[in-house]
C-alpha cells in the first residue's frame, strides 16, 4: 500500500485529495490531517462585516473530502522528511510515501507591538482575516458613524492581497449608503509604493481610491500601534491617528513548518515555482498559501496550481519528468462598491491588463474595469467553490494565463 499524506484540508488540500482520489489506484491510502472540522469560505470574510451571515461561511470539511480518504482531526507537531514521518500533537506518528503540505498561511497580530496585545484589540483595532475578527468587526462598523477610519496592511505577503482594498471600497460605499460618508475620513495604508503590487493595476486602483475620496498612505512600514494615543506608528516616524483601525496583520506559515526546518524566515516552504515540488525533499509537494511561490496567496492560485499539480504528482510517483509548468496564474475579483467589481488576471510574468474574460470581446467580464457582471461573478463564485472546485470538478477556464482578449499595456 502506497501512503499519501495531506497536511491541511483547506482549499488546496481538499482539492488535491479529491483530484488524487480519482486518479490514484486503490493500492494507495489517502490520509488528510487538520486541527479542526470547520472549512471556512475565506472570501466570505470580506462580506461578513457588511451583510453576510457569519455562519454562512463555515461548513464541515469532512463533507467535502473523498469517501476513500481517512481524516485525522489533530494538529501537526513536526515533519521528519528523512524518516518520511509526521508527528502529531498527540504523539502519534503517521508514515508516508508522499507528502502534500497544504497548511496555509496564518495571520499573526502578535508580531506587531500594540496590536493583539494592545488595549484596543477587538475594540477600536480590528481585522477581518479570521472568522472571529470579521464577526467582531461587523458589530464595530454598525456602531461607528464618524471619525478617522484606517484600512491598513502590515506587510506582504498576505492572503488575498486585494482584500484590504476591497474593504476600503466597501466601507466607503457602506457609509455613503447610510448618508454619513462626509463624517467618516478613510485612509488606505500600505507598505507598498502604490495601491497594489502590479504597476497597471496599481494605477487603476489608485485612481479609484482618489475617485472615492479615500486617502492613500503608501510606503508605510508599521512599527507599532500606540493604543493610548490611538496612533499607527511607522519606522520612519510617521504617525496616523485613528478612531477605528481595520488592519491586516503580518502572515507566516504554520509553526510546524518552522519547527521542522522546512520553511524560510517567514515559515513558507521553498519550492520550484513551476512544479510546486519542495526544493529539498523530492517526495514533498506544497500547495496553496504554504509555499513561497512569488504570486498572490489567493484561492485562484490554489485552484490553478492544484489542477496542474495532479499530473506532476503522478509523473513523480512513476519517476517520469514532470509534464506541467505552473505560470503563477491568478485572477481576483476586486469589489469596488456601488454593486460593481474589477477583475484582475495575471501571472508571474504578465501584469494585469485590460480586456475581456474569459472569452475575447464577448467577455462577459471586463478586466481592470468596474462592472456589475464582475460583482455578480464574485457572488456566484461562492456556490462554484462549494459545489465545483472543492469536490474536484474542473471549471472551463484554463489553468494557464491566456492572453486572448487582453490589451497590451501600451494600448491603455
Amino acid at each position: 500500500m502506497n501512503r499519501l499524506l495531506i497536511l491541511g484540508a483547506g482549499t488546496a488540500g481538499t482539492m488535491a485529495a479529491n483530484h488524487l482520489a480519482k486518479a490514484l489506484d486503490h493500492d494507495w491510502s489517502i490520509t488528510v490531517v487538520d486541527r479542526d472540522v470547520d472549512h471556512h469560505y475565506q472570501p466570505g470574510y470580506l462580506f461578513v462585516p457588511f451583510w453576510m451571515d457569519p455562519d454562512r461561511v463555515v461548513k464541515d470539511r469532512r463533507d467535502f473530502l473523498p469517501g476513500r480518504a481517512t481524516f485525522r482531526q489533530e494538529a501537526v507537531r513536526l515533519v521528519h522528511p528523512g524518516r518520511r514521518q509526521v508527528e502529531l500533537e498527540s504523539g502519534d506518528v503517521l508514515d508516508y510515501d508522499w507528502l502534500v503540505i497544504a497548511s496555509g498561511a496564518v495571520p499573526r497580530p502578535d508580531l506587531v507591538p500594540g496590536m493583539a496585545d494592545g488595549s484596543l484589540w477587538r475594540d477600536a483595532v480590528h481585522e477581518f482575516y479570521t472568522h472571529e475578527g470579521a464577526t467582531a468587526l461587523r458589530a464595530a462598523l454598525a456602531r461607528f458613524d464618524s471619525g478617522r477610519l484606517l484600512v491598513h496592511v502590515s506587510e506582504m505577503p498576505i492572503k488575498c492581497p486585494v482584500a484590504p482594498l476591497e474593504f476600503a471600497f466597501l466601507a466607503e460605499d457602506h457609509y455613503r449608503k447610510r448618508r454619513i460618508r462626509h463624517r467618516v475620513d478613510i485612509t488606505y495604508v500600505t507598505p507598498l509604493d502604490g495601491a497594489f503590487t502590479k504597476p497597471v493595476a496599481s494605477a487603476e486602483l489608485g485612481g479609484l481610491l482618489e475617485d472615492r475620496s479615500i486617502r492613500l498612505a503608501a510606503d508605510f512600514a508599521v512599527e507599532r500601534i500606540d493604543d493610548e494615543r490611538r496612533r499607527l506608528v511607522a519606522y520612519d516616524g510617521r504617525e496616523l491617528p485613528f478612531d477605528l483601525l481595520v488592519t491586516v496583520p503580518p502572515h507566516t506559515g504554520q509553526q510546524f513548518v518552522v519547527d521542522s526546518g522546512l520553511g524560510d524566515d517567514a515559515g513558507f516552504v521553498p519550492v520550484d515555482k513551476h512544479t510546486l515540488r519542495s526544493r529539498e525533499h523530492e517526495r514533498i509537494f506544497v500547495l496553496g498559501d504554504a509555499s513561497d511561490i512569488p504570486t498572490s496567496k489567493a484561492g485562484s492560485v490554489a485552484h490553478f496550481a492544484t489542477e496542474l499539480f495532479v499530473d506532476n504528482f503522478l509523473a513523480a510517483v512513476e519517476g517520469r519528468p514532470l509534464p506541467n509548468s505552473f505560470d503563477g496564474h491568478a485572477n481576483c475579483f476586486v469589489e469596488s462598491g456601488r454593486g460593481q467589481a474589477l477583475l484582475l488576471d495575471f501571472n508571474y510574468d504578465t501584469q494585469p491588463l485590460k480586456g475581456a474574460f474569459p472569452v475575447p470581446i464577448a467577455g462577459p467580464m471586463r478586466l481592470l474595469t468596474p462592472s456589475r457582471a464582475n460583482h455578480l461573478g464574485k457572488l456566484a463564485f461562492e456556490q462554484l467553490y462549494w459545489k465545483v472546485l472543492l469536490p474536484g470538478h474542473r471549471l472551463p477556464v484554463t489553468a494557464h494565463l491566456s492572453m486572448a482578449g487582453k490589451k497590451p499595456a501600451e494600448e491603455h
